[in-house]
């Protein structure tokens, strides 16, 4: 069997959700670098006309506009995206962070709307791309999004340590569910990338420990052995070995790009 030394992305057909900014954005620019055909999706209109703007230079982009933490909006940002590129090959999920916090801290709603955007959304996002694949037989990926907490919970952020842990059993479920149909599904683990999250985070550290925005970013990059932050086009690159047949016996993987932040094993 021989094994591609490329990753043979030219015309696949590319849904990447919040992409108007971060990380969805230097995923869905990878991927149109690659030759792909992209839809872009965001709840922001604005950001996401100005990323549709920016990307078009590099190929066929399209955007559509959606809130994942609400039904019908999933519903309509596949169904436009088969509309528009005539199926769907790969899906790369990435999603905003619930705002920081300890768990005395996030009232009822708070903890409502962290479950809808990182436990509900995913896997019925998933099962509506899912049924798309079986129906044209086509070998698709999914790649979602998760984060380092799933592994190890950070302190203040509580909403993303525990409703995040839900994409390892959404991906290692699904990655068998759809193993027959020839389906793949992993997940990526970020680290600390430089994204607004980042700078969302420093202006939390410095405020509870009382020490500058300086500082604060010090104290997070201590805690990376490469010894700094990440870039969006260096997690991007996961997406498109994931999204491609270089990684063609990979499924049900949770991969850190961490810069060997990660202390556990497991």
């Amino acid at each position: 069997m021989k094994l591609p030394l490329s990753t043979g992305l030219e015309n696949q057909r590319v849904l990447v959700t919040a992409a108007s900014q971060g990380i969805g954005f230097g995923v869905a620019k990878a991927f149109l670098e690659e030759q792909a055909k992209v839809v872009i999706n965001s709840s922001n209109d604005d950001r996401l006309r100005k990323a549709e703007q920016e990307l078009s230079r590099l190929g066929e982009v399209h955007r559509v506009v959606g809130d994942l933490s609400i039904k019908s909006d999933i519903d309509r940002v596949v169904s436009t995206t088969k509309d528009l590129l005539g199926g769907i090959d790969v899906l790369a999920y990435v999603t905003g962070s619930p705002s920081p916090g300890t768990v005395m801290e996030k009232n009822y709603d708070e903890w409502e709307y962290a479950a809808r955007l990182l436990t509900i959304s995913p896997a019925y996002l998933a099962r509506r791309v899912a049924e798309d694949m079986i129906e044209k037989k086509t070998k698709g990926k999914m790649i979602f999004s998760a984060s380092l907490v799933v592994r190890e919970p950070s302190p203040n952020l509580a909403l993303s340590d525990v409703c995040r842990v839900s994409i390892l059993g959404l991906v290692r479920t699904l990655a068998r569910e759809l193993a027959s149909k020839g389906i793949r599904v992993n997940a990526i683990l970020p680290g600390y990338i430089r994204t607004g999250r980042i700078d969302q985070l420093i202006r939390d550290s410095s405020k509870r420990k009382g020490i500058s925005e300086a500082q604060a970013m010090n104290d997070i990059v201590s805690q990376i052995p490469l010894g700094y932050i990440g870039s969006t086009e260096e997690i991007a690159r996961s997406f498109l070995f994931l999204g491609s047949e270089m990684s063609s016996y990979v499924s049900g993987a949770a991969l850190p790009v961490d810069g060997a932040a990660l202390r556990s094993i497991g």
